[in-house]
């Protein structure tokens, strides 16, 4: 999957088959929904940008602070490492 990046947040891009045109949201936020659209990817891109422009002048606006995007990332316990998969039987 292909994804937008601006200004340290990131957006999924979809396309609706329906609607015959580009979509996607924010990811790893998870108090705020950001939504864009477009006909064309440099429309999606710009809606993006500005959606995130306008949620941090918002912020800015009410004296909050910005949500920081989530990262998904699997780090494995140090235990973990060199481990063959062990299964565990309860009786």
């Amino acid at each position: 999957m292909n994804y937008l990046h601006y200004k340290g947040y990131r957006g999924s891009v979809a396309y609706s088959e329906v609607d015959h045109c580009l979509f996607g949201k924010v990811l790893g936020l998870t108090d705020s929904l950001i939504l864009y659209e477009g006909s064309t990817l440099a429309e999606l891109k710009r809606d993006f940008e500005a959606g995130i422009d306008h949620y941090l002048d918002d912020c800015a606006e009410e004296g909050m602070q910005p949500e920081i995007p989530h990262k998904l990332s699997f780090v494995p316990h140090a235990s973990m490492v060199g481990q063959k998969n062990t299964h565990v039987r309860a009786n």
